[in-house]
Formats: structure tokens, sequence, C-alpha cells
């Protein structure tokens, strides 16, 4: 009786892990914000897109209009089928972290009109997921994703590579919450 609870649950797993899907991952900014997409397929990641959507005036509504076309643009253009987003970290700017705060709704605003299902991770654990380390900065989380995703561009700007951390992550813990759920 157990080893067909266990056959069941590994065949089931096994169909998971044949079915491919596309993760969209954010890095919010008011001024610049990442985005980065790759395709998961059992325990295989592979790179899709990245890259940045700067904003290149001081009007904030300008800004978040901007964020959000983008955001669509991409979704319109890769049709993930979930996204994974940077957590709003505060340090010490009130008023940047509520600009971040801003930027980050105009990005799910995007998201939610193409209903995707939206997962959130905090800074410290994409970098954890990432490179094993929680306090890595930039330099590393750019590293290790040209080891983790060989195919992207060598040249990845930071935020297009904090943005691919965040759908890494998230691919990670698909991957671990698919053995919870069978």
């Amino acid at each position: 009786m157990v080893n067909e609870h266990f056959e069941e649950a590994f065949n089931k797993e096994d169909r998971i892990a044949q079915k491919p899907y596309r993760i969209l991952g954010i890095d919010p900014g008011s001024r610049i914000t990442g985005y980065g997409i790759i395709e998961a397929k059992g325990n295989q990641i592979s790179y899709i897109t990245a890259g940045v959507i700067k904003t290149n005036t001081d009007d904030l509504g300008q800004r978040l209009h901007t964020i959000h076309q983008g955001i669509q643009e991409i979704i319109q253009t890769y049709q993930p089928s979930m996204c994974a987003i940077e957590q709003v970290f505060v340090k010490i700017n009130m008023q940047s972290a509520l600009k971040l705060g801003q930027a980050r709704g105009a990005a799910l605003a995007a998201v939610g009109q193409y209903a995707l299902e939206v997962f959130e991770y905090s800074p410290r654990s994409i970098k954890q997921s990432v490179s094993g380390y929680g306090g890595a900065d930039k330099a590393q989380i750019q590293k290790m994703v040209a080891i983790l995703l060989p195919k992207a561009p060598k040249d990845l700007k930071s935020d297009a590579a904090d943005a691919l951390g965040a759908a890494i992550t998230h691919a990670h813990h698909a991957k671990w919450q698919s053995h919870i759920t069978s």
C-alpha cells in the first residue's frame, strides 16, 4: 500500500517535471526596473530573455506608466505563466521606499491584467537561493546568474540579473513545493 502511494506521487512528479513553464522575474525600481524570463522544466532552467525598463523623466506618473507599459509588452511577447517579484526593502530613506513601492505596484498592475500568479521573495532570500549567501552583493549575483544560466548574456545589467535571480528563486521554490503537495 505504501509503495503504491510513493509510486503515484513519483508519477505525478514526472508529469509535472515534463511540462515546461515560464517565469517572469521583476526587480522593481522607479528609475530602472529589471526583468528576466526563464523557462523551467523539472530540474532544468533556461534563459529566455532579460533587460531593463529605463524611465528617463522626473515625472513620477510618467515613470510608472513606462514601467506598466514595459511589463505589459514583455508579457505579451514572451507569455510567462507566473511572476516572481522582489519585495520592497526599506533600509533608511522612506521616500525612496515609497517610490519603489509605487514602481512595484505599476509592475504588479500590469501582471494582474494577464492574471499571472505572483510570488514574492525578499532580497535576502533571492540572494540566498542564487548564491548560497543572503548577504551577496550585486556582482556575486551577476556571476552566479551567469553560471546558472550559461546562455544569458555575459554583460547583464545588475537589475536584469536580480530579476533573473527572482525567477530562479521561484523555480527552486516551485520544484520543492511540487514535492510537498504531491
